[in-house]
């Protein structure tokens, strides 16, 4: 099979696909632990189905709803589409397993021979002086980030902040797979030439999978931060709970703002240079501050703990 990306506009969401609900789109890349529709839509339908339990008839412009799946289901198996076929990942296949793909053969599959060797770039991204932050991600103050996945999984690694901090890593140490992670204590290091930052973990979870690539080549954390470069892949059963606690879309903005302008403040007091003064940062503020200690920099920068 070709597992090959299909989607080239726009796509329909999983409860518009399903015929439940009519001409709702998905900008979250299908990332539907993190949906506000998706909540809403699965509240409504499980009041629904409690009334019937109860005798009752669901009354007004919600009592149709059912859960996308159930709809599905009642296609013959012939017709009824995997969730990656929905989601324009592969071409039609057929689902054989009633949607629980928890214990589906193909699902382990599909994530061994394609989600976790495939990175999506992020497509809109803001500009701090220089400091990239993409849509869609959230924001740790630890200067980390995670991009909710599929089945409560997510893709975590540092922000373009950091990278530009520090310069070049040359150097990772990360825990094992299977290790259990804390939010805001210590997932993993990066070094330069000796010198050593921690950074937090966003979320509580499990690692499943390690970026190989950066193992041989740690510079792809500074080149491509939010794709490439990324660090782990963790399960979250926390997931709900934990993002409470991170920062996203215009709270993100705020703060990756605050902290372009507290570093320019810094460099202005160590070196002399002024916001005002124009252009943007460069990718390695230590190299070129030599009068500037890392310590201080993890100091003032990077949260060792919260």
């Amino acid at each position: 099979m070709n597992l090959s990306l299909l989607q080239k506009t726009t796509p329909d969401c999983l409860w518009t696909q399903a015929g439940v609900v009519l001409k709702k789109k998905c900008y979250k890349d299908f990332a539907c632990t993190g949906c506000r529709f998706e909540k809403t839509m699965a509240n409504v339908c499980k009041n629904n189905e409690t009334l019937k339990e109860n005798g009752f008839v669901p009354q007004g412009k919600r009592a149709g709803f059912v859960f996308w799946t159930d709809r599905l289901m009642k296609l013959s198996l012939a017709k009824r589409p995997c969730i990656h076929h929905m989601k324009g990942h592969i071409g039609f296949k057929n689902c054989t397993n009633a949607y629980h793909c928890i214990d589906c053969e193909f699902e382990q599959y599909f994530y061994d021979q394609f989600k976790v060797n495939t990175v999506l770039k992020p497509v809109k991204f803001d500009d701090f002086h220089g400091v990239s932050l993409p849509s869609g991600y959230y924001l740790h103050p630890g200067h980390t980030w995670i991009k909710i996945e599929d089945q409560g999984m997510v893709r975590m690694g540092i922000d373009d902040f950091a990278g530009r901090l520090f310069g070049k890593f040359d150097a990772v140490s990360t825990p094992l797979i299977g290790k259990k992670l804390t939010q805001g204590e210590t997932a993993f290091t990066l070094s330069r030439d000796g010198h050593d930052v921690s950074f937090v973990s966003p979320v509580n979870g499990v690692i499943t999978e390690v970026n190989a690539r950066i193992s041989s080549k740690p510079g792809l954390i500074n080149d491509d931060p939010y794709s490439d470069g990324w660090v782990f892949i963790l399960h979250c059963p926390t997931l709900k709970q934990d993002l409470k606690r991170l920062m996203f879309m215009d709270s993100s903005k705020g703060f990756m703002g605050e902290s372009v302008n507290r570093l320019y403040d810094f460099l202005e007091e160590e070196a002399g240079i002024k916001a005002a003064d124009g252009g943007t940062l460069v990718s390695d503020i230590f190299g070129n501050l030599p009068g500037t200690s890392w310590e201080t920099l993890v100091e003032k920068f990077i949260p060792q703990g919260l």
